[in-house]
């Protein structure tokens, strides 16, 4: 399981491609605000009590148009908030900044991680709740925890879902939420649920050795190889 870091190739994360508001490669200087620069994502970092993080390389791209010098191509970001991060998908505007806890509701808990891409999760459209509303999102990834007093816990046990926002306020935002806060459309494998679930977490955990019959030898290893299995052979 990697520890702080993840990369395109080591666990799974997905090409994608973003933009980057400039504010946050100037020391959030407000000279920067609204201007934007492409970049393709490389990796995701966690830390405990903090947003996600990404290592990132500039493409220039946003100087293609054959005037404007090529000073970003190739340059490399690492820790690169989530929060400065704008999918490239078709947009009539730059969408404002969100607020932190609405990008990610709940920080990352642990250094230790995996990525996953669930490939029956991603062709549909996910709905994210973001506040009081609702907006559609396209999923990338999903980040998960382990190795932490936090993420062991069944209580408190979060996902990330990386997801860029596909319509309204905060179309091109790219978020982060847990499993509370979304829902995963598939017309093929069922039918999209309304209104609150009748769920509680679960607040257990579960341990085969835990049970008292591995204080007994006979019941502990009753398997292929006991002798009993060698004395009265059954075919089930």
């Amino acid at each position: 399981m990697p520890y702080l870091n993840s990369d395109l190739y080591e666990q799974n994360i997905p090409l994608f491609k973003v933009w980057i508001r400039k504010e946050f490669t100037n020391g959030l200087e407000d000279t920067y605000k609204g201007e934007f620069v492409h970049a393709i994502v490389c990796g995701v970092r966690t830390e405990p009590d903090k947003c996600l993080a990404f290592h990132v390389v500039f493409t220039g791209y946003e100087a293609d148009d054959g005037v404007t010098p090529n000073v970003h191509g190739g340059a490399c970001w690492a820790k690169m908030p989530i929060i400065s991060m704008v999918g490239d998908i078709p947009l009539d505007d730059w969408p404002e900044r969100m607020p932190t806890h609405l990008v990610q509701p709940w920080d990352c808990s642990s250094y230790y991680h995996s990525v996953t891409s669930y490939s029956r999760l991603k062709p549909s459209p996910w709905l994210c709740k973001i506040g009081s509303d609702w907006y559609k999102g396209r999923y990338h990834f999903t980040v998960d925890y382990a190795q932490s007093t936090v993420s062991e816990d069944p209580a408190q046990h979060k996902q990330s879902h990386v997801i860029t926002l596909t319509e309204g306020r905060y179309k091109g935002n790219i978020v982060a939420i847990p499993n509370n806060r979304c829902r995963v459309t598939s017309p093929a494998y069922w039918i999209t649920g309304e209104g609150r679930p009748d769920f509680k977490p679960n607040n257990h955990s579960f341990c085969a050795e835990q049970d008292d019959s591995y204080t007994n030898p006979e019941v502990t290893f009753n398997n292929l190889y006991s002798k009993e299995e060698d004395a009265n052979p059954k075919k089930r």
